[in-house]
């Protein structure tokens, strides 16, 4: 059976049972939509003030940037399928907490540890699904990481504002239990066994992940694993090799731009965004179409990138997402001070952010990481990628946490202004610093970075002798 022909439904099935666990990391991320408007009110159970409730939205992220590097070793220490398994275990705990909790430390408790998951998840997760895939398919099922994710956020948007916290939190729990009772039957990366010389193993894996002869690309994934163990990196090629350097900040710009565009806060916080609106839709109405949005554009950047290119995605959407909150954020500002100017553009918050989310969904949503994986050769890639989790994470935090403080302080507008004016500059890196590399071969991008060093070099160089 030829590569053409062979059918993918193994691959697809095994994939779909994978990223139930994306799907509960999404819940995790689009909770407090719903349920930070029932916190904050007065028939809260857990009364909670507005600097409690940043600090229950953003804590999650600041504990995922803790478990990349560990759950990077297990991975390859214990095996793929054995530590998503294992990144079950904080989302079940974190959800139980939820459940039982009376107080606002237990919340803060409960988001620590889907935090831990959540790290867990998007460091194996997309490990996992690259290594049971053919090149045929793998582009698809690494957007099912994604889709998954924002399926479990427009869960939250839909269900959330019908039922309790603790029923929400009860609903939730059901995917890492189902992801579970599913995924322990399913085959371990191939990959794997073949880095431990398991090959009888690795035969049964493929074979479970595939219809017909997998004599020869068992040969092939053999001979790759082969090559990857000769050039094995370290965390040190990362700093003291020069082209690695130029790549890391390349990509730590990249994502420093994808944060503090401000989408971690606007996913987070939507219904309280939308509740300061004087909309004629009830503020989780209009999350709900926002979270739709989510979905039905998140693979739009996976039939562009190939298309369009990654610099020109990253640049419209980065001016595509800085338009929009400077657009907000002066919608805002006249509802905050000249409220009669603005009364007939009730509808303009929901279309602006639905537009926002289309622009980001299209390239700052998942280019990025595209980028960390053309720019890397494959001996540092896993380092390169821990250390982009780990500064996302970071980053995140900053930005879920400072937007409720700039908000109280000094008003809506100003956190969507500074989204705006950071966007914007980030186009601007963007267009300096930032090589295309569609269509291009690994070699050609080395080479391109290769000359970049030497010519900054060489111009630190005349700067000395001048």
């Amino acid at each position: 059976m030829t590569a053409k022909t062979r059918s993918h439904w193994k691959e697809y099935g095994t994939a779909l049972c994978a990223t139930l666990i994306t799907a509960t990391a999404g819940t995790c991320y689009g909770w407090p939509s719903p349920t930070l408007p029932y916190l904050q009110s007065k028939d809260s159970s857990i009364p909670t003030s507005k600097d409690e409730g940043s600090w229950i939205v953003s804590i999650m992220i600041l504990c995922s940037a803790l478990t990349p590097v560990p759950s990077a070793y297990m991975a390859d220490r214990f095996g793929r399928k054995t530590t998503l398994l294992l990144g079950a275990v904080p989302f079940i705990i974190g959800w139980v907490l939820v459940i039982v909790a009376k107080s606002v430390a237990v919340l803060y408790v409960a988001r620590m540890f889907s935090g831990l998951g959540y790290g867990i998840v998007y460091t194996v997760a997309p490990m996992y699904t690259g290594e049971i895939a053919t090149n045929e398919v793998r582009g698809a099922l690494s957007t099912l990481i994604t889709l998954m994710n924002k399926i479990g956020i427009l869960a939250q948007y839909c269900i959330g504002p019908f039922v309790s916290m603790r029923t929400l939190a009860a609903i939730n729990l059901i995917l890492p239990i189902t992801f579970v009772i599913t995924f322990i039957f399913l085959p371990e990366s191939p990959y794997y066994y073949l880095k431990f010389e398991r090959t009888e193993r690795a035969e049964r894996s493929l074979r479970s992940l595939r219809s017909g002869d997998i004599r020869l690309e068992l040969k092939n994934i053999e001979l790759n694993v082969q090559e990857d163990m000769k050039n094995k990196g370290s965390w040190g090629d990362l700093i003291f090799e020069a082209t690695n350097r130029k790549a890391m900040w390349i990509s730590i710009g990249v994502f420093t731009i994808q944060q503090l565009c401000g989408s971690a806060a606007i996913v987070a916080y939507a219904q309280i965004i939308f509740k300061s609106t004087d909309s004629k839709l009830r503020s989780y109405e209009e999350s709900i179409i926002l979270g739709c949005v989510q979905v039905a554009t998140c693979t739009l950047s996976v039939v562009l990138v190939d298309r369009v290119g990654r610099k020109p995605l990253l640049l419209l959407s980065a001016l595509g997402v800085g338009l929009m909150n400077g657009t907000i954020g002066t919608y805002f500002y006249l509802n905050t001070w000249h409220k009669a100017s603005v009364e007939h553009l009730h509808w303009l918050p929901l279309a602006v952010l639905v537009i926002y989310i289309v622009c980001y969904a299209i390239g700052l949503s998942t280019v990025p990481y595209v980028i960390i994986g053309e720019m890397f050769p494959t001996n540092v890639k896993l380092y390169a990628s821990c250390v982009a989790h780990i500064y996302t994470g970071i980053s995140m935090f900053a930005v879920q946490k400072l937007f409720q403080v700039v908000e109280v302080s000094l008003g809506i507008y100003a956190a969507f202004w500074g989204f705006a004016a950071f966007s914007l500059i980030g186009l601007v890196y963007m267009m300096i610093a930032l090589p295309e590399t569609k269509g291009k071969s690994f070699a050609n991008i080395q080479a391109r970075l290769r000359r970049d060093v030497a010519r900054d070099n060489a111009s630190k160089l005349m700067t000395v002798e001048y």
